[in-house]
C-alpha cells in the first residue's frame, strides 16, 4: 500500500508530506485548493511525462516521493531488474531545472519503463475525467477479462499478437523489396552479363592501348628502326665497327696499364649490351606487320571498356570488377529474399494457429463470465439507486485478430425499465456514469492484485441516499485494499478510516498548497462544512455526527 507521500517544489507546493494508512483514506478540500496538483505529482510516480513548468522555483529541482509497503510477492520484480528489495520501498522522481527528469527505486537510478512497470502494479489513479473509458472497447475488454481470469491468457495472446504484427510488417517489407528487385532484375542481369562477358580479369587496358599505339604508328616506328640499323651497320659509318676498333685499342692500353682496366671492362659490358639491343630491335622489326583487323579489334575492345567506365561512373577495370561482384551478390540476395518470404509465411501460419486457439479460449472464458459480470454489476447498481438498470455484454465475431482477440465487445445499458438496451455511450447520464464506473472499479478491484486504488471525484453528480450507498461500496472495497478517495460528498467523507484535507494558504505573501491529517473533531467539522457550506450550522454538525456514526 501507499504509506507516505512527499512533494517538494511542485506547482503551488513548497513542501508537503503525508502519511497514509490502510482502509478507506478520504481526501477533501475546496475546489482549487490543489488536490489535482497532488494527483499530478503522483502521476509522475506512474511514469508520466515531466515538465519543467511544474517547478515552483525554477532554480531548484522538484522531488516527488512515494513510499510503499510491499510484501514478498514483489521480490521477483526486484531480482529481475537487479534491484535491492525492501519492504518499505521508495519510488522517486526528480525534475531538474533544465526540464530533464530522473527516476529512482530505493535510491537506485532506473529507467522510466522500469519505474512504470513497478508503479502500475502498486497503484491505479482514476480521474473523474476518465469515466469516458467506459465507452472504450479496450476498457470494456479489460472489465470482462478481469472477471474471466484471463490475465495470464491475455498476456500470452498479446505477446504472440505483437510477434504476429511484426512478422506481417516484415513480410510486407520483404514482398515490397522483392517486387522492387524484380522490376530491376532484367536490367541488373543485363549489366551483370555485360561485365561477365568482358572477362575483366584478363584485361590489361594499358597493354591494349600500347598495342593499338604500335599498330597506329607502325610506319614511323619502322622508318626510325631502319635509320638505326643503317647507322649501326653501314660499311661507311657503322657504329659497331667503330666500337670494335675502340674496344681493341682500349684492350691494348689496359694490358699496358692497369689504370685503364676498369674502363676497358665497362666498355666491354656496354658494347655487349649495345649489340644485344640492336639484335633484339632487329627481331622486333621483323615482327612488325601491319594488321588492320587487329587495329579494329583493339579499338573495339578499348571503346567497350571506356563505355563501361562511363556507364558505371568509374575509371578502372578493378572498379568494374567490384561492381560485377556487387551485382552478382544482389542477384543472390533476391533469391535469399524469396527464402525469407517463405520462412516468414510459415511462421505467420504457425502463429495464426496458436492465436486462434488462444482467442477461442479467451472468448469461451468471456462468454462464461459475462452472466456473472451482469449479475454482480446490476446488484451493485441496485444498491446505488439504479434499481431498474439493465446491463448486457454483446460479443461479436471479428474476422481479424485485434489486441484483445478475434471478437468485438459492446457494453449495453439502460437505466429505466421498458426501454431497449443501447450502447452505453448513448444511454447513460452523468450521475449514472459515476455509479456504473464505481461498480466497475469495485468488480475489477476484487479480481486484481492491486494494493492501492485512487478515485478522484468518481462520485460526481450524485447526492443523498445514492451518495450514502456509494460511500458504503467504497468502504466495502477498502476492506481488501487501500482505497484513497477524493470527494466533495459528506456521505463519502464520513466513511473514511482516515481523513485528510487539502488546504491553500498564504505564507510570506506566497500561496501554498498543503495537506493535513484530520482528527475526529476536525473530521466532524469538515463533514459539517461539506453539508452546509462555509458557515457551519448546528444542524450540519448534528447531521455530520450522525453520518459518522453510521
Amino acid at each position: 500500500m501507499l504509506s507516505r507521500i512527499f512533494i517538494q517544489n511542485f506547482a503551488l507546493i513548497d513542501s508537503l508530506e503525508i502519511t497514509l494508512n490502510k482502509g478507506l483514506q478520504v481526501i477533501t478540500g475546496e475546489t482549487g485548493a490543489g488536490k489535482s496538483i497532488i494527483l499530478g505529482a503522483l502521476r509522475l510516480i506512474l511514469g508520466e511525462r515531466a515538465d519543467a513548468k511544474s517547478l515552483q522555483n525554477s532554480d531548484k529541482k522538484s522531488i516527488v516521493e512515494a513510499e510503499f509497503s510491499l510484501n514478498d510477492h514483489f521480490k521477483d520484480f526486484f531480482e529481475q531488474n537487479d534491484l535491492d528489495f525492501e519492504n518499505q520501498t521508495v519510488i522517486r522522481r526528480e525534475i531538474l531545472p533544465t526540464g530533464k527528469s530522473r527516476a529512482f527505486i530505493n535510491d537506485v537510478p532506473v529507467t522510466l519503463e522500469i519505474l512504470k512497470t513497478l508503479s502500475e502494479r502498486l497503484v491505479d489513479i482514476h480521474s473523474q475525467f476518465e469515466t469516458s473509458n467506459l465507452f472504450d472497447e479496450e476498457y470494456q475488454f479489460r472489465i470482462l477479462d478481469a472477471l474471466s481470469e484471463n490475465k495470464t491468457l491475455i498476456l500470452q495472446y498479446q505477446s504472440e499478437f505483437s510477434d504476429f504484427q511484426k512478422l506481417k510488417k516484415e513480410l510486407e517489407h520483404l514482398k515490397s523489396q522483392l517486387l522492387e528487385g524484380n522490376k530491376e532484375a532484367d536490367y541488373r542481369n543485363f549489366l551483370l552479363n555485360e561485365l561477365e562477358e568482358n572477362h575483366l580479369e584478363d584485361i590489361d587496358l594499358e597493354e591494349l592501348q600500347n598495342q593499338l599505339n604500335t599498330q597506329e604508328n607502325l610506319g614511323t616506328i619502322s622508318e626510325n628502326l631502319a635509320q638505326i640499323f643503317t647507322r649501326t651497320d653501314s660499311d661507311e659509318v657503322g657504329i659497331i665497327d667503330s666500337l670494335v676498333d675502340v674496344r681493341s685499342r682500349l684492350s691494348k692500353i689496359a694490358e699496358l696499364s692497369h689504370q685503364f682496366t676498369a674502363f676497358h671492362q665497362r666498355l666491354e659490358e656496354n658494347f655487349l649490351e649495345f649489340k644485344d639491343i640492336i639484335l633484339e630491335l632487329s627481331d622486333e622489326a621483323e615482327d612488325l606487320i601491319t594488321n588492320p583487323t587487329l587495329v579494329e579489334e583493339l579499338n573495339a575492345k578499348i571503346n567497350q571498356i571506356n563505355a563501361l567506365f562511363l556507364k558505371h561512373h568509374v575509371n578502372s577495370v578493378d572498379e568494374l570488377i567490384e561492381i560485377r561482384e556487387k551485382l552478382s551478390g544482389e542477384q543472390q540476395g533476391f533469391s535469399e529474399v524469396e527464402v525469407f518470404i517463405s520462412e516468414t509465411e510459415k511462421k505467420i501460419l504457425m502463429l495464426e494457429k496458436s492465436l486462434t486457439q488462444l482467442t477461442d479460449q479467451l472468448s469461451k472464458n468471456r462468454r462464461k463470465s459475462a452472466p456473472v459480470f451482469i449479475s454482480k454489476i446490476e446488484s451493485l447498481l441496485k444498491q446505488l439507486g439504479l434499481e431498474k438498470a439493465k446491463v448486457e455484454v454483446q460479443l461479436t465475431e471479428n474476422k481479424n485478430f485485434t489486441s484483445f482477440g478475434k471478437e468485438n465487445i459492446q457494453l449495453l445499458f439502460q437505466a429505466n425499465a421498458g426501454f431497449p438496451l443501447k450502447p452505453i455511450q448513448s444511454a447513460i447520464s452523468g450521475g449514472e456514469r459515476s455509479r456504473v464506473m464505481l461498480s466497475v472499479k469495485k468488480l475489477m478491484a476484487e479480481n486484481a492484485e492491486l494494493p492501492t486504488l485512487i478515485l478522484d471525484e468518481i462520485d460526481t453528480g450524485v447526492s443523498g441516499k445514492v451518495a450514502e450507498e456509494m460511500g458504503n461500496v467504497m468502504r466495502e472495497m477498502s476492506e481488501n485494499m487501500q482505497l484513497i478517495v477524493i470527494t466533495h460528498l459528506a456521505q463519502v467523507a464520513a466513511k473514511g478510516n482516515d481523513n485528510y484535507k487539502v488546504v491553500k494558504e498564504e505564507i510570506s505573501n506566497k500561496t501554498q498548497t498543503n495537506i493535513i491529517s484530520l482528527n475526529s473533531e476536525e473530521k466532524l467539522q469538515e463533514i459539517a462544512q461539506l453539508l452546509s457550506g462555509s458557515k457551519i450550522t448546528d444542524a450540519a454538525v448534528s447531521q455530520a455526527r450522525e453520518l459518522m456514526k453510521n
